[in-house]
């Protein structure tokens, strides 16, 4: 692999990293937020909002975890390198 693949690689991971981990964080604090708010508005249904929140927090995280393994294929396994 030549210098410029190799250090394209590099922050393209970074990147993948970075911008993967801005969304989901962004949306895991407005849900945190609404949920939090929903507990306030209606304690009775704490543990049906509770249950929502931890199955969207789940499926949030994974497109970090998505955006982790981009990062991971293009530093050990570049499908860009000749």
């Amino acid at each position: 692999m030549n210098d410029i693949t190799a250090a394209a690689s590099v922050i393209a991971a970074a990147l993948a990293v970075g911008l993967a981990a801005i969304g989901p964080g962004i949306g895991q604090g407005n849900a945190a937020s609404k949920a939090a708010e929903g507990i306030a508005r209606q304690p009775e249904a704490e543990g049906k909002i509770r249950g929502t929140l931890l199955l969207s927090l789940a499926f949030m995280e994974s497109l970090t975890i998505y955006g982790l393994l981009v990062s991971i294929v293009l530093l050990f396994a570049n499908p860009f390198r000749g």
